[in-house]
């Protein structure tokens, strides 16, 4: 469907630095330095997802900090018809698959567009948000435990299963955090709980949301109808087999 015989290369250095390649897709993560909240309010989230927006642009025009300067409750249309009025033509370098956004850490499946895209919009993307944090809670140092970390995934069947992954098990972590090793106690509290979290692409996949964040193109490649998608998760969430959540944490490596 989507792979080529390309593969991710990894370069010998102290820390880890992918060689991504246009066209594939990458499971990219990364958490707080000491796994400190990286987002304390809902104000903090939206700035995120503005400042994903605006970094995604081969030549970025507006900044998270043109936001601040200017104290308006943007929303994500409203930043890209500012876009357009400045003349901007909004050029993607990633395809945002899916996100989840979580008090400590963040997760996004992303499909480079062009040579260098997934690298250079983690960087902006970094400081961008890194400056507004500092800024607003007046907190020296860096925000992010290093360098953003990146999984190569290398079929439909792991794209699949990260897409649960990253869309529903991280979410229900938040009610029950110890699902990897118990599996589900109370499926229709949890499912209830990660059917209405706000801060993931599901909203998108359920058809509530139309994002102009995320490319939703995945949902008819992998699954033909929402339903399809829904009765996906769903199984994926009430699955206690051990060997399951092995295929997980060999697509997360956290």
């Amino acid at each position: 469907m989507f792979l080529g015989q390309c593969r991710a290369l990894t370069v010998n250095m102290p820390a880890r630095i992918t060689q991504f390649t246009p066209g594939e897709f990458y499971h990219v993560y990364n958490r707080g330095n000491g796994r400190q909240n990286i987002f304390r309010s809902d104000g903090d989230r939206y700035r995120f997802l503005q400042a994903m927006y605006l970094s995604n642009n081969s030549k970025p025009g507006l900044s998270i900090g043109f936001l601040e300067r200017h104290k308006n409750s943007y929303t994500l249309v409203d930043i890209h018809k500012l876009v357009k009025e400045r003349g901007v033509l909004q050029n993607p370098i990633v395809k945002i698959c899916t996100d989840c956004l979580m008090p400590n850490h963040f997760h996004f499946l992303l499909q480079e567009i062009e040579e260098g895209g997934i690298v250079n919009f983690m960087q902006r993307l970094g400081t961008s948000f890194g400056k507004y944090f500092t800024t607003k809670y007046d907190r020296p140092g860096s925000l992010f435990q290093g360098r953003f970390k990146t999984v190569h995934i290398k079929s439909n069947n792991q794209l699949r299963y990260i897409l649960a992954y990253i869309n529903i098990i991280n979410p229900a972590q938040l009610i029950a955090p110890d699902i990897k090793e118990n599996g589900i106690k109370n499926f229709n509290e949890i499912w209830e709980s990660v059917d209405n979290y706000n801060w993931s692409a599901h909203q998108e996949f359920m058809g509530r949301r139309n994002s102009i964040l995320v490319d939703k193109g995945l949902l008819g490649e992998l699954y033909p109808t929402r339903e399809k998608y829904s009765e996906f998760v769903k199984s994926i969430l009430q699955s206690k087999e051990r060997g399951f959540w092995q295929t997980i944490d060999g697509l997360t490596n956290e």
